[in-house]
């Protein structure tokens, strides 16, 4: 690939999510360039790179992934889509950021991040909480030593957002693979907490069990006329046991009142605990709060600027301050300002055998080792 001034980007999937944050942090970084914008409905893609200011628009994502003049491809299209575009993408010899999840089960999405590896790729997944400012500060308050060692985490990302039945799902989002109870809110909001949990611990998981409900039974789909049965979770519960000792619950839902969009974190070590709150509330984004033996209320810090975009503004939407902080992340790794390559493929597939083990416990009603491997011996 011949190198270039600045990193070249194909953005696959001009809808909501990528006009929200994706565009928003491509454009904030100086270092790269995001060349062409593609959707299945030419009209979105047109109307998108006009908005934006982006040169080209198509509807093939195929003739763009192929595309020997781009470096990165930026995946923002349905979930069901993710690993084929992936996969191309990568065997095209191309840097991949792609939304979760790459696929429902662990192994497919192993593979490409092992296809990535050979062929000396980098590989990111959207698991954007991992670059709020506060998640990142308190990542390195554990990794100076401030907790201790790690005895507990919490997560929780919850909300109501289709509490109301009227408020209809995707098609996507109902189309179930067995008669059972199908993973929704246990895949769509439990990656993000899994993954900070993976993150924060430091440390496998060895053992979950977990239950699944349906609350909502009947709601509307959207294209769909009237309301339809459907078998999928609309929240989630597990607890878990660390290699390192330690134990730890996840708690998900979008059916849950009280709750915005956003998640939680809390982490209790030997020396000291953290919870981090990235949920909007009376016009603050995100908060940290900090304790330790000699002080154990828990009382809000300051999140240092470092952990902020460079031309942060106060105020400033903050799904573009995440965003910014992801792609400036990858854009490091790419360029071999850090030698780390993290939330990436791999750690994707780590997320994805806990997410496709709580379901097994589920099924089974019983403790699921890990690796999941381990099952099947």
């Amino acid at each position: 690939m011949m190198k270039q001034s600045k990193l070249r980007v194909g953005l696959i999937g001009a809808g909501r999510w990528a006009r929200m944050a994706h565009i928003h942090g491509w454009l904030r970084d100086p270092r790269c360039e995001l060349v062409v914008l593609c959707d299945t409905k030419v009209d979105v893609a047109r109307q998108a790179a006009s908005e934006y200011g982006i040169s080209e628009f198509s509807d093939n994502w195929q003739e763009v992934v192929s595309r020997k003049d781009l470096d990165i491809i930026d995946i923002c299209t349905p979930s069901q889509t993710h690993y084929e575009i992936s996969k191309a993408s990568i065997e095209h010899g191309k840097h991949v950021l792609c939304e979760k999840p790459i696929a429902y089960d662990y192994i497919h999405t192993s593979g490409l991040a092992k296809m990535a590896r050979r062929k000396g790729l980098k590989t990111k997944l959207g698991f954007t909480f991992r670059y709020t400012p506060a998640m990142r500060y308190a990542k390195e308050l554990i990794s100076s030593g401030f907790i201790g060692s790690p005895y507990i985490f919490n997560g929780y990302e919850q909300n109501s957002q289709f509490l109301n039945p009227d408020t209809p799902l995707r098609t996507s989002q109902v189309k179930t693979k067995k008669p059972g109870l199908n993973v929704s809110s246990l895949e769509g909001y439990g990656a993000p907490i899994i993954d900070i949990s993976n993150w924060w611990m430091g440390s496998p998981y060895t053992a979950v069990i977990g239950t699944m409900r349906n609350f909502v039974q009947e709601r509307s789909i959207r294209g769909l006329p009237g309301y339809h049965k459907v078998n999928i979770d609309d929240a989630s519960m597990f607890i878990a046991e660390y290699q390192n000792g330690g134990i730890g619950s996840i708690q998900t839902s979008y059916v849950t009142i009280g709750n915005f969009p956003g998640v939680e974190a809390r982490i209790y070590g030997q020396e000291g605990a953290i919870i981090v709150r990235t949920v909007l509330e009376f016009g603050v984004p995100e908060i940290i709060r900090t304790a330790t033996p000699d002080k154990v209320e828990f009382k809000q810090i300051q999140i240092p600027p470092k952990f902020f975009p460079h031309d942060f503004k106060e105020g400033e939407d903050m799904n573009h301050t995440w965003l910014s902080n992801l792609v400036a992340n990858f854009i490091d790794e790419i360029e071999g300002e850090t030698r780390k390559n993290e939330g990436n493929f791999d750690d994707g597939a780590r997320v994805q055998e806990i997410i496709n083990a709580v379901e097994l416990s589920f099924e089974e009603r019983r403790w699921v080792n890990l690796p999941l491997k381990s099952n099947l011996e």
